[in-house]
């Protein structure tokens, strides 16, 4: 029996390309956490980067092909969460805050509750990224993106795992990274978002030198350089949250009279 559709029904599709990687970014996330709970810790954590390249790449297509949509935006955030939200911490987990339960119960529920607290932390900070779009400064990220977090997290899992060190050796430094870059998350801290950078404009020639540089200093030590470049992301929203309070603070302080 044939079904006719409704008077001025339409059947509404999605977008391909930019949802595609979207799901692939969702899968290097899934496959990190597949990855850590078979100890290839770094093969979990390079997937955790390719999922932040892919996240990159997606939204750029969805803008530069006009295929944006309302489920591409709440697809991409739940890739995120699964990417961002729960491999870090599940990985982060498997390899170093599950030791700390030979060191007493109570430090093993430490262990997975930095773990969790860093889960939710990633979840507030997309939800409340959703609903500050459209009316936030686009300058500026409100609290640390979870991106950024997620490559501190992995970026000093990689670290180390390259440099042979073992996840119990470092299990309570690996605590104190995962607690900071979840709370981050959810502070009122600034991050420039490097949305204005114009890629099309043309730049100096010793730009494009630079950049030469630093691709091969990145390429000798991945690991070192990538957890190195967002350990100093992280710390930039409160040095220059502090910057701007001394600004306001000297504003404010009238000058003294003789």
């Amino acid at each position: 029996m044939e079904i006719k559709a409704k008077p001025g029904y339409r059947r509404k599709g999605i977008y391909l390309l930019p949802n595609l990687f979207t799901t692939a970014a969702l899968f290097a996330g899934f496959y990190a956490i597949i990855a850590a709970i078979h100890g290839h810790f770094g093969q979990a954590c390079a997937a955790v980067f390719i999922a932040m390249l892919l996240d990159g790449i997606d939204g750029r297509v969805a803008r530069i092909t006009n295929t944006q949509s309302e489920f591409g935006a709440e697809y991409d955030s739940l890739s995120d969460m699964v990417s961002f939200g729960l491999a870090p911490a599940l990985v982060m987990y498997e390899w170093a805050l599950s030791s700390l339960v030979s060191q007493g119960w109570q430090w093993g529920k430490f262990g997975w509750l930095a773990a969790f607290i860093y889960t939710a932390c990633a979840a507030m900070r997309l939800a409340r990224f959703n609903t500050q779009v459209g009316v936030a400064d686009k300058r500026y990220f409100q609290g640390l993106p979870s991106p950024s977090a997620a490559a501190v997290v992995v970026g000093f899992i990689w670290m180390c795992f390259d440099a042979g060190i073992k996840g119990e050796d470092v299990a309570i430094p690996a605590l104190v990274i995962t607690l900071l870059a979840g709370i981050l998350m959810v502070t009122n801290v600034l991050y420039y978002s490097f949305k204005e950078l114009n890629f099309r404009g043309r730049v100096p020639f010793v730009a494009l030198l630079v950049i030469v540089i630093v691709l091969a200093v990145a390429a000798l030590n991945p690991p070192k350089v990538l957890f190195a470049v967002f350990v100093i992301y992280l710390l930039s929203g409160p040095v220059l949250s502090v910057f701007r309070r001394m600004k306001k603070i000297g504003r404010k302080t009238p000058p003294v009279q003789d």
